[in-house]
């Protein structure tokens, strides 16, 4: 018997030789057998040089004249480390607007944002109409005016009338125009493309 009876009795019948396949083990590895293993340098997030010299800048104000080089790799991981937390946050805001909750019977709606904005422009357009009446019956009055000496005020107020009334003039001319020519056009005809019931089952 050999070493390690046992095992040499059950790795014979076997046919395996327990030395050899160790040897060859050895052989194969043996850049890794006593090797130590060390961690990876250490290597700065931000460029160290400008940092520094950023971190003197604001040092010297409060009366610090010597920062050491620790203090540049602390700050520099600091940073990295509230990124990737930053990074991480917003990654998850994302999926979470990514995500629909309209069919889900566990939610309902309790305000919608798009309703409310277009309730807010449609006042904004409906006091800026307003605004615009108002603006016309003042030049309307100023250029119905037939008083002989006239302020400078009251001449730029005609003036304006005058050019409000030429601008409106010029659009009513636009529109009567647009309409005689889609009259002379005629009726514009539908496409086959439009008409319903053309459409086959794998269409879209």
């Amino acid at each position: 018997y050999r070493d390690d009876d046992d095992i040499n009795d059950v790795a014979s019948m076997a046919g395996v030789n327990l030395n050899e396949e160790s040897a060859r083990i050895m052989a194969t590895n043996s850049d890794l057998v006593g090797t130590q293993i060390q961690s990876c340098k250490d290597e700065p997030f931000l460029a160290a040089v400008p940092l520094h010299k950023r971190i003197l800048e604001t040092a010297k104000k409060l009366g610090i004249t010597d920062v050491p080089a620790e203090v540049v790799t602390f700050i520099s991981h600091a940073t990295q480390s509230r990124l990737r937390t930053v990074i991480e946050k917003v990654t998850v805001i994302t999926q979470h607007r990514m995500e629909s909750y309209k069919d889900d019977e566990w939610y309902e709606q309790a305000t919608d944002v798009r309703s409310q904005l277009k309730f807010f422009e449609q006042l904004e357009r409906l006091e800026k109409q307003r605004k615009d009446e108002q603006e016309r019956e003042i030049l309307l009055k100023a250029a119905k005016s037939r008083s002989r000496q006239e302020d400078p005020e009251q001449a730029r107020l005609k003036q304006k009338a005058k050019e409000m009334q030429q601008q409106e003039l010029a659009q009513m001319r636009q529109r009567d125009a647009n309409l005689t020519a889609l009259a002379a056009i005629g009726p514009r005809k539908k496409r086959k493309l439009d008409s319903p019931g053309l459409l086959t089952v794998g269409g879209e």
